[in-house]
């Protein structure tokens, strides 16, 4: 069974930028989004996914992710997203052997900054850049449903 293993951080400063390997916009949103799972349709630059998450377990979670047209997740998002579609600039940075994605929201998320990292265990180590703020991981006001449903321009 596919499992995500990921830690968030709120990012400070812009130091990052310079680190930049790509940067890709992201639309997606929510079609189900219940205590056992969630379905995502995602349209990243020009391909577009369906991801199917379980529910998390500590920094854990099943994650199952399907290729699918563009034109499909368009419709998804135009007709059966469940709340606001999240609009965002995602960007690779590496720091050490590790590659981060910094998300910069826009729309209704305008203004937050999140640094994400995937692990291939829960206590793997890493190295943490300065930037990397505030750990957010445990807090589900920044989980990407949540943020859906309540979005930061309304904290």
């Amino acid at each position: 069974m596919p499992v995500e293993i990921e830690r968030k951080f709120l990012v400070r400063g812009d130091g990052w930028r310079a680190d930049v390997e790509e940067e890709t916009r992201i639309l997606q949103g929510y079609l189900a989004d219940g205590p056992r799972a969630t379905v995502r349709a995602r349209i990243k630059g020009d391909l577009a996914y369906l991801t199917i998450k379980g529910a998390t377990s500590g920094i854990s979670r099943s994650e199952y992710e399907y290729r699918i047209p563009v034109e499909d997740a368009e419709a998804m998002l135009r007709e059966m997203a469940i709340s606001s579609v999240i609009e965002k600039v995602r960007y690779h940075v590496r720091v050490g052997s590790h590659l981060w994605d910094l998300d910069v929201f826009a729309g209704e998320n305008q203004g937050l900054v999140m640094a994400e990292i995937e692990l291939d265990a829960e206590d793997a180590d890493f190295q943490r850049p300065d930037w990397a703020g505030e750990e957010v991981s445990d807090d589900p006001r920044y989980f990407n449903a949540a943020l859906a449903k309540h979005p930061y321009s309304g904290w």
